[in-house]
């Protein structure tokens, strides 16, 4: 129920709407020719619900009303009527045909995802998701850019409040886009309503779907599947540009990975100081840990284990690294190495050796990180 209220609510998804169109009750057309195709379904059905409802009700009002007992009405005694059961049966038949017929054209459209210009794999994890082009060398992940004291109370909610991204989702109007959909530990769903797409994201499983902008902009969703404890702040953004943009955006991107592969190169070659990494490491895990291990390192009993004064922090550095960059399978501990650059990663954990009392005097060093991941 709550995914269909917010489904047809859903202009609170849009970039900018107006106060009437944020509580209109109706689905929203949307931005494709399938959401549009979807919303002439959803109105053909029901509008025949509606004759249905009203031919049914109105037959029993008027027999309430004007075949009462009072009025000296006498009931018909019959037991069957060949006609009363072929009308009753080949009416819904034909209904159902009716509605089955549009709606199997529109289920078929909106599974056939072949022949794409563009080509993504959405990822989802606990919470945040990852998008990598599949045509291009650019990937990212993408996560809830809403500011933490908004969450809290602090400060008022603005308007796109657990709606807005660090990065969001680029893709080229007028282009076919495929979209493969999966999941790197629990089921989650990526939603956007304005392009009538809700797919699943299953670990273990790629689901497809797609979509062809007509019109630039900026469109908004959520992941749709309880998730877990942050579900509420798993925001789906997806910017629409003009194909001439788009193509002017990826080779920013590919420009912008290809300096930052080469500044990780260079930290390979240099030891950071502990303020350096401490500084660093405080601002990662706030970012990227805190949610579950909490601020204070203590965790959260019985659901997420803590790292103050834990063995893994306090003695097996290499256990450590292992289990921050690859995570741990049957948990909600994620890899991060994929999330964080290697300097990232030796950051985070020097932090957690030394943080809260922990004091273990261990640097780790972004040449360390690579040693690990390379098996030397």
């Amino acid at each position: 129920m709550a995914v269909l209220s917010a489904f047809q609510s859903g202009s609170a998804f849009a970039e900018s709407v107006s106060d009437l169109d944020q509580y209109q009750l109706n689905m929203r057309k949307g931005v494709t020719d399938i959401s549009a195709e979807v919303y002439d379904l959803h109105m053909l059905m029901f509008i025949i619900c509606v004759v249905i409802a009203v031919g049914v009700f109105g037959a029993m009002f008027y027999s309430i009303l004007f075949h009462r007992k009072s009025r000296g009405a006498k009931p018909a005694n019959f037991h069957e009527s060949v006609k009363v059961e072929i009308a009753w049966t080949v009416i819904p038949f034909v209904i159902l045909i009716v509605m089955a017929i549009p709606a199997a054209k529109t289920l078929i459209a909106m599974e056939d995802a072949s022949e794409p210009d563009v080509t993504v794999l959405v990822t989802g994890s606990q919470w945040k998701w990852h998008y990598k082009y599949m045509d291009n060398d650019v990937e990212f992940y993408s996560r809830l850019a809403t500011q933490a004291d908004e969450i809290s109370g602090k400060l008022d909610k603005g308007v796109n409040y657990l709606l807005e991204v660090d990065q969001p989702l680029v893709i080229p109007t007028d282009k076919r886009v495929r979209f493969l959909i999966t999941s790197d530990d629990v089921i989650h769903s990526w939603w956007v309503p304005d392009f009538a797409i809700k797919q699943d994201a299953n670990p273990g499983f790629i689901n497809d779907a797609w979509t062809k902008v007509n019109e630039p902009g900026i469109y908004r969703g959520q992941c749709a599947e309880l998730c877990g404890k942050d579900h509420g702040f798993m925001p789906v953004v997806v910017i629409a540009k003009e194909p001439a943009e788009y193509d002017k955006w990826i080779s920013e991107r590919q420009a912008v990975q290809e300096k930052a592969a080469a500044e990780e190169q260079r930290l390979l070659a240099m030891n950071m100081s502990k303020d350096e990494l401490m500084s660093n490491g405080q601002k990662i895990y706030t970012a990227n840990c805190a949610a579950c291990h909490m601020p204070n390192g203590e965790g959260l009993p019985g659901v997420f284990p803590a790292l103050k004064g834990s063995d893994i922090a306090l003695n097996d550095m290499a256990a450590h690294i292992e289990i921050v960059a690859n995570g741990k399978s049957g948990t909600a501990m994620a890899a991060f190495a994929k999330q964080l650059s290697m300097s990232e990663l030796a950051a985070v954990i020097t932090f957690e050796r030394n943080a809260w009392g922990n004091d273990t005097g261990d640097l780790v060093q972004a040449k360390d990180i690579n040693a690990a991941l390379n098996g030397q």
